[in-house]
């Protein structure tokens, strides 16, 4: 949803690549104009860090840079569409994580869903979904190749997923928060580090069978 309109005295600006204002409806980079009531200000910045302070926030665009990406509507509403971080470089173009959950979990059969990027020869880099259905949801042997396909027309081919799994649960927190380094870790074969804030270790286990099934499946098709 929308974070709504800027409070009194905070004056936001929506950048692109260029540091120029974008468009209502264009996406670029969120920043802020203006010092805010409590802010850390430059030099001062972050006690016994000032210089990365200055580096992190205000060296990109000269303004503080949230680190998220947003649009503005028509009516002067902010929507946060998630970190600029958490970006894949697919052939080239810049796909965000959230972009893409968003788009699956707006399927008539997703309730939830988690993104990642693997390397991928060809394209530097290529996504991967995880997916829970809604419950009774009975999507059938397909469900994949149609949630593809959504993603193709709501986004575009370059946003195709290589892989998506549909799994029970995702894992998360047990403040509902879904921890995506595990699912990331999982996807390239990696430790998970610490779980003991996870809620359900099942659900790693569960990931980690799916992964198995597909390597499977990719082997007796190499044989066949």
């Amino acid at each position: 949803g929308t974070n709504g309109p800027p409070i009194p005295g905070i004056e936001p600006e929506i950048l692109d690549e260029e540091g120029k204002p974008v468009k209502s409806g264009v996406k670029g980079y969120l920043v802020i104009k203006k010092p805010w009531p409590g802010m850390p200000a430059p030099p001062t910045g972050m006690w016994g860090e000032p210089e990365r302070y200055n580096e992190v926030y205000f060296s990109r665009f000269g303004y503080f840079f949230t680190g998220d990406y947003a649009i503005r509507d028509n009516d002067g509403y902010i929507w946060v569409l998630g970190r600029s971080d958490e970006v894949l470089k697919v052939a080239g173009h810049r796909i965000g994580t959230y972009e893409l959950e968003s788009t699956l979990v707006a399927h008539p059969y997703v309730a939830e869903a988690a993104v990642v990027g693997v390397p991928d020869e060809i394209k530097g880099e290529v996504p991967i979904a995880y997916v829970v259905l809604k419950t009774g949801i009975n999507p059938g042997p397909n469900i994949q190749s149609e949630l593809k396909k959504w993603i193709r027309e709501k986004i575009g081919p370059i946003a195709d997923p290589k892989n998506i799994f549909v799994v029970s649960r995702l894992p998360k927190t047990r403040s509902g928060k879904i921890m995506r380094r595990v699912v990331k870790a999982l996807a390239l074969g990696k430790p998970v580090g610490d779980i003991t804030t996870l809620e359900d270790e099942s659900a790693v286990e569960e990931i980690k069978a799916a992964y198995e099934a597909l390597a499977k499946e990719l082997e007796a098709a190499k044989k066949a």
